[in-house]
């Protein structure tokens, strides 16, 4: 009898805790779920796609082409800062950025400084150990014509369970050769969150 009561003890707390299990559905990467009211995958991917629009619909784009007899621009992306009081990782909102402008084939993107390092070192490798026919020669490296970077504020406003978090984002294109800012890109965004 004891071992009867024992087992249905058992049985009991193994029902009690399946039902409490966690439960994981895959959704779309396009669907809008914002659950703590903070920057998210969606914030960074329409962001980066409205501002590289605006970014490359400006005559700086037709103004480099006439000067340099036609050839696109090459744009590397610098260093986005985020200066909100949110762990954002910057990278994720860069990638978008450079995914944006290579997908609208207006500009060329030319590698980061540490992608750069990287593939310096495999073409070292590669003089040591490739064919002949295969090796990537030295300083063939396609300089970049302008550099885009940016920051990422935040002003937060709270009362009892009701708060809005204000986002700026800031973006700036710089010719690498003259210095000269060609473009200043601003996105404001706003949520409102309820507990």
């Amino acid at each position: 009898m004891k071992r009867l009561m024992v087992f249905g003890a058992a049985c009991m707390m193994l029902i009690a805790v399946s039902g409490c299990a966690k439960k994981v559905k895959r959704v779309g990467v396009e669907k809008v779920i914002d659950l703590s009211g903070k920057w998210n995958d969606t914030d960074s991917r329409l962001v980066s796609d409205e501002m590289m629009n605006d970014c490359l619909s400006r005559p700086w784009v037709t103004n480099h082409m006439a000067a340099a007899g036609g050839k696109i621009p090459a744009v590397i992306v610098g260093t986005v800062v985020n200066k909100t009081d949110e762990h954002i990782i910057s990278e994720t909102f860069t990638k978008d950025l450079e995914r944006a402008m290579i997908n609208s084939g207006r500009v060329q993107v030319v590698a980061s400084s540490q992608e750069r390092k990287e593939v310096r070192e495999e073409r070292e490798d590669m003089w040591e150990n490739a064919s002949e026919e295969t090796l990537k020669q030295f300083q063939q490296e396609h300089a970049a014509d302008y550099m885009l970077k940016g920051v990422i504020n935040a002003i937060k406003d709270k009362e009892g369970k009701k708060s809005v978090t204000y986002y700026q984002i800031d973006l700036e294109l710089i010719n690498t050769e003259t210095n000269q800012k060609v473009w200043l890109g601003n996105k404001k965004l706003k949520k409102y969150i309820k507990d």
